[in-house]
């Protein structure tokens, strides 16, 4: 294991909360593209999706083979109200959320980044590979918020 995907992961802890600076409430549900995401959508998709890859590394440490249960991310911006989410406390629960179990990553044996748990759509994920996934979705999504921005005539 690379030790230093764990910093990286522990770097995109405040990526969020800059990437939404100088927003306005307009700005986060405005649909620059559409049929896609606007940008509290996308901001609100990273919190739940690293709080579910918090939850998914833990269990593969602490747990022998835990499931790990994929969910409709679809469903989750559609039927969870994110249009009426706070954004910015959405952002500052992705960044302690990241700070915390950063704590635990860097704390662990290198060993430890081996342990399997087995995704229901995916088969074997190793905690390696997990926390390689959550580096690269963040990459990913902000990628598409910073266009969204440009777009909106807000360029960071």
């Amino acid at each position: 294991m690379d030790r230093s995907l764990i910093e990286q992961y522990a770097n995109g802890a405040g990526m969020v909360a800059e990437a939404i600076e100088g927003l306005s409430a307009a700005e986060f549900l405005a649909v620059p593209v559409p049929h896609t995401w606007g940008i509290g959508q996308i901001v609100m998709h990273l919190m739940d999706s690293d709080l579910i890859g918090s939850d998914r590394m833990k269990r593969v440490i602490a747990e022998e083979n835990p499931a790990i249960i994929g969910y409709n991310e679809t469903a989750f911006a559609t039927k969870l109200f994110y249009e009426k989410q706070d954004f910015a406390m959405a952002a500052e629960i992705f960044r302690l959320n990241r700070q915390s179990t950063a704590i635990v990553l860097r704390n662990l044996p290198d060993a430890a980044f081996a342990r399997v748990g087995t995704h229901n759509e995916r088969g074997k994920v190793t905690l390696a590979d997990l926390v390689t996934t959550y580096v690269q979705h963040l990459e990913h999504h902000l990628r598409f918020l910073r266009h969204k921005r440009q777009l909106l005539g807000k360029p960071l």
